[in-house]
């Protein structure tokens, strides 16, 4: 495996999709649908296609032999081994508000899961990655190296949730239930809490419902600044689903003595 290749390329769809997505961002007229068919709200932006367009495109030029697996446009397979997996926009809420916390979501995957990952806000500019022996952020303020906060006890923990009403009834519960537990719990900030995580800003990051294609970025950019991601029993959660994210196998051990008692 060319380590360099594929963070070469994950760096250009990166930057592809920064192009694509910013034109539209704080725009007079965002072209915006709802993809729930049962009366929710799930919505998707001409931005988000535009740029999972713009990727698929550099992939099919750069990595033809790799799968894909992306929000919009579902998976075509490779013969490879590896997958690339994209949500073009985490958090299409946040953008069509104008919150600039969204991000698009960039994984290799091989069999056992991600191996690299890229976290990059667009607007912000900051740019996150993790795996095949990296772990750094670049910024506005230049490149540094992610670590994580590290053990330190529940009491003193920050934790993120994108919704308040996370989940289900059984799931919110136990989300509530943990929260009493931390100094601090904040809400709203998609792919971004993950980032804060790896940049050993915040503790703890809970969710529920997730796809594959929101966790695995995050996943190896966490796991390589020293974090720990799994899902509510303390299993693997690449595939998606319910999901803890901690700086420290403290917060770690503790969240889970309050989350995993849902099967």
């Amino acid at each position: 495996m060319d380590h360099d290749a594929i963070m070469t390329t994950a760096h250009a769809l990166a930057d592809a999709a920064r192009a694509a997505i910013l034109p539209y961002f704080r725009g007079d007229a965002l072209d915006t649908e709802n993809k729930h068919t049962a009366g929710g709200f799930d919505p998707v932006t001409a931005a988000d296609r535009a740029a999972e367009r713009a990727m698929r495109a550099l992939l099919a030029r750069m990595r033809p032999d790799d799968g894909i697996l992306g929000e919009e446009y579902g998976a075509q397979p490779g013969k490879s081994g590896l997958t690339w997996v994209l949500d073009p926009i985490d958090g299409t809420r946040a953008f069509m508000a104008g919150a600039p916390t969204w991000g698009v979501l960039i994984a290799v995957a091989d069999g056992s899961g991600p191996i690299y990952g890229l976290i990059d806000q667009p607007y912000i500019g900051e740019r996150f990655e993790g795996g095949l022996g990296r772990a750094r952020m670049t910024g506005p303020r230049g490149t540094r190296a992610l670590r994580t906060l590290g053990a330190r006890p529940l009491s003193e923990a920050v934790l993120f949730t994108t919704f308040p009403e996370i989940g289900s009834a059984p799931e919110r519960a136990r989300f509530e239930a943990l929260a009493r537990e931390v100094r601090l719990t904040r809400y709203g900030l998609d792919c971004y809490a993950y980032a804060l995580l790896a940049a050993g800003q915040i503790d703890l990051v809970v969710e529920a419902g997730l796809a594959a294609y929101d966790i695995q970025a995050p996943i190896a950019v966490i796991e390589a600044a020293g974090g720990i991601v799994t899902d509510w029993q303390g299993g693997p959660v690449h595939q998606g689903g319910r999901a803890v994210a901690a700086a420290g196998r403290e917060q770690h051990t503790a969240a889970l003595e309050i989350l995993s008692g849902l099967a």
